[in-house]
């Protein structure tokens, strides 16, 4: 004989089962593609979670760029980019005396191993645009780029000038930047405050030997690698210099940054108003916020600046400083995750 629930309760635990489900899909769906319900997404918008697995960001570049625009190509003196007006800067406007110079670095062009070979001369072609190609990511994290001439173009718009400049690859140069920080402490431990009564956070800060403006530190993404091992990569190098130690020195440094570099939000997955921009070459990046709450992981860590990097510190974070490219953006959106001043 078969044992049936009488029909009302058949009736309730299906409709609690379903309210059970409904739940679990609604956290999974959170937890994968960000937070959609603003009542929900406040209990869980602080997971800390590692990298790879962290949910999308919802900064996005948006609007123009304008250092991409910058009157003198970087490293040059007399490379000088059309002039290109906020009005013309999108594909779709017409701007038919648009008529920019093509430039490349002798570099770029000597053919290094991170550089994709000048198919402008026909030494070399590029058919998988849009996609992987071999190890080389072509993606770009703004969507599908057009391809016109064999050429990409730059999903934001005109830069003024046209080919790589010294970037190496055509179309999206990946790279990924750490954004480390600390609460600024006095000297008897106390948390600063700024005048909006939030606490006052810091960051590691590189100076940059080409242009020597300060910086995220951070570096290209090589072909195959992972964006957590090139974070982990750079910051040594850059921050701590890395490349001058020994031996037993580089081991005590990855044991005391390793787990902290593991574990990071995303704050930023996208375009870079970079001044090395071109029409057909631009940068995009992944950045990941490592924050150190009590400071006694990377907050105590003596830096010392190495590689690209000619100098280093512990920079306060608020609407007043100039940094190079995108980073004040990003870094406003690691002080708005944490509800620091800014």
């Amino acid at each position: 004989m078969i044992n049936c629930l009488p029909c009302s309760q058949g009736v309730l635990w299906l409709s609690v089962s379903i309210a059970v489900l409904s739940v679990f899909v609604l956290v999974v769906d959170v937890y994968l593609n960000g937070n959609r319900m603003i009542g929900f997404s406040n209990g869980v918008r602080r997971l800390s979670i590692k990298i790879g697995q962290t949910k999308p960001s919802k900064m996005t570049f948006g609007g123009l760029h304008c250092k991409a625009r910058c009157e003198i190509y970087p490293r040059t003196k007399d490379v000088k980019r059309f002039k290109v007006p906020d009005d013309k800067v999108r594909w779709n406007v017409p701007f038919p005396e648009y008529s920019p110079p093509s430039f490349t670095t002798e570099t770029v062009l000597s053919g290094p191993y991170y550089a994709d070979p000048d198919i402008c001369s026909g030494k070399g072609e590029i058919t998988k645009w849009n996609e992987i190609d071999g190890k080389v990511s072509r993606v770009s994290f703004e969507g599908k780029y057009e391809v016109v001439d064999g050429l990409p173009l730059n999903p934001v718009g005109r830069t003024g000038i046209k080919h790589r400049g010294c970037l190496g690859r055509w179309g999206p140069n990946h790279a990924a930047d750490p954004i480390v920080t600390r609460w600024k402490r006095t000297e008897d431990d106390e948390i600063v405050k700024g005048e909006d009564g939030k606490q006052v956070m810091e960051f590691v800060s590189v100076q940059r030997r080409d242009n020597r403006e300060w910086a995220i530190p951070g570096g290209m993404v090589e072909p195959g690698s992972l964006v957590s091992a090139t974070i982990k990569q750079e910051f040594g190098e850059e921050a701590m210099n890395s490349l001058e130690m020994s031996e037993e020195e580089k081991k005590e440094m990855h044991d005391k940054i390793e787990d902290f570099l593991s574990h990071g939000d995303k704050v930023y997955e996208g375009y870079v108003d970079d001044p090395r921009n071109t029409d057909n070459a631009w940068m995009e990046t992944t950045a990941y916020h490592f924050h150190d709450n009590d400071g006694t992981k990377v907050g105590q860590f003596n830096l010392h600046a190495g590689d690209d990097a000619m100098a280093v510190q512990w920079m306060v974070c608020n609407s007043s400083i100039n940094l190079y490219a995108s980073h004040k953006s990003f870094l406003q959106e690691a002080a708005k995750r944490i509800d620091a001043s800014w």
